[in-house]
Parts: C-alpha cells; sequence; structure tokens
C-alpha cells in the first residue's frame, strides 16, 4: 500500500537499481562505478548483527555520498534534507537508496539477519561527519 509519505523525496537522494543475473545457480547483484553508483568508490563497509531496538547511521556527511544496499533480511532507511524526509523499507538487494552529502541518514528496525552493504565516495573522516540533529538542521537552513 502506498502511503502519502511515498512520493516525497528529499533533495539528491535517489533508488539505485543494481543488475541482477539469476541462472539455474542462483542470483547475483553488482554495482559499477560512475554507472549503477554515480561516483568513484573510495570504501565499502558492511553492517549486520545490529540488536533489537539500536540504530545505525543518525549522522549526515558533510562531503561523502555513500549508496546503502540490503544484501540479506531487512532494514528501514530514514533520510532527512533538513525540509524533506522519507522512510524506505529496505528489503531487496537489487535496489539501494543513495545518500549525498548533507542528507541526514538513520538505520532502524533491522531484521535478526539483515546485512547491507555501503559504499562511499571518500575513506573515514571523522570531521567530515554532522553527528548531532540540531546541528545538521542548522547547517541547512
Amino acid at each position: 500500500m502506498e502511503n502519502a509519505n511515498d512520493n516525497i523525496m528529499p533533495d539528491g537522494v535517489e533508488v539505485l537499481a543494481a543488475p541482477k543475473v539469476i541462472d539455474d545457480r542462483g542470483s547475483l547483484c553488482f554495482a559499477e562505478n560512475d554507472l549503477h553508483i554515480p561516483f568513484r568508490t573510495e570504501r565499502v563497509f558492511w553492517i549486520f548483527g545490529v540488536k533489537e531496538g539500536k540504530t545505525r547511521g543518525g549522522h549526515a556527511h558533510r562531503t561523502c555520498a555513500e549508496a546503502i544496499f540490503p544484501v540479506h533480511g531487512s532494514f528501514e532507511l530514514e533520510v532527512d534534507d533538513g525540509r524533506k524526509r522519507r522512510t524506505f523499507f529496505m528489503d531487496r538487494p537489487d535496489s539501494g537508496i543513495l545518500i549525498p552529502a548533507g542528507v541526514w541518514c538513520c538505520l532502524k528496525n533491522f531484521s535478526e539477519d539483515a546485512v547491507c552493504v555501503v559504499m562511499a565516495s571518500q575513506p573515514y573522516m571523522a570531521e567530515g561527519y554532522i553527528n548531532d540533529y540540531d546541528e545538521f538542521l542548522s547547517s541547512v537552513v
């Protein structure tokens, strides 16, 4: 069922489609830089084993973009540009979300078996994060 929130998209956020190849051996998805992922990937990490009630993310990046794909299980991904907010139910390995720099992101409600992979446009830099929501809101006004 579609809800009114389904048509709201924070600025720069995009749904990404990873090609899927299926044969008698199983399924394979892939994503290539500058083709399926609209940036050069500088870092890849994966999140798993998130305990019930815990969240990940809860920040915005000053200059880094990320592409997030659920490779197993499910979770919710909330994105917020300070004006528009949308929550995606993530459960398809061939469908990801582009989170541009300057968008707040929070992952929550992980299934017990959830695994997601994140491709980032920059190496990790602690100073590149905005971890306080009020500070984030003041940076987008």
